[in-house]
């Protein structure tokens, strides 16, 4: 990766890692307090990350406290990562366990981005949580790793690239994948998405 960076700019990156399938991400469920385990294919493919992330220092390593996070990070071969509350996923309040086609049944063109979730988090309290993520990692010198959900890691790209939280929208996380941001000529960037 070639960065631009000049004397005195920030060279760290920040390594984004969605957590493994579970039974409620494969189907399209809302998932974000209910703590579900991978499925044998998630824990499959989150093993493969171990060897995707091999080589690659990391000043800080850390996990939401969700089950599938979690394991995610155990077996990438950070079993240390450290629970950060923050990173825990959009609380989908009322849509808890049911999936976007359900919702628009009677909330037409509904989306966590633009619309409320009944009994959930607004995306003002989303960000302000993910802001604090964000000053935690701006306090390390080098890169840190982070292991999530897919609406939350979607916002803190967002908030990273100094846009609304809402922005996440624009940027599809599929599970077990690897995102990177960092920075170009002294602006932050996108190094790499969903691979």
């Amino acid at each position: 990766m070639t960065t631009h960076a000049q004397p005195g700019e920030r060279t760290d990156r920040l390594w984004l890692v969605r957590h493994g399938e579970t039974e409620w991400s494969k189907s399209g469920r809302h998932t974000s307090t209910t703590d579900l385990p991978l499925t044998e294919e998630g824990e499959r493919i989150a093993a493969s990350l171990k060897e995707r992330l091999a080589g690659h220092q990391f000043d800080l390593v850390l996990t939401s406290p969700r089950q599938r996070a979690r394991r995610t990070a155990d077996l990438a071969d950070f079993p240390d990562a450290v629970v950060d509350d923050d990173l825990v996923e959009w609380n989908y309040g009322d849509y808890e366990g049911i999936t976007t086609a359900e919702i628009r049944e009677t909330v037409p063109g509904w989306t966590v981005w633009d619309n409320p979730v009944p009994n959930g988090e607004t995306a003002a309290q989303v960000s302000t949580r993910l802001d604090r993520v964000t000053a935690r990692i701006a306090a390390v010198d080098g890169d840190v790793l982070v292991f999530g959900h897919s609406h939350a890691l979607r916002g803190l790209t967002a908030r990273w690239l100094e846009l609304d939280v809402t922005e996440g929208r624009h940027f599809v996380l599929n599970t077990a994948t690897v995102s990177i941001l960092g920075w170009d000529r002294g602006s932050p960037a996108v190094h790499q998405w969903n691979a």
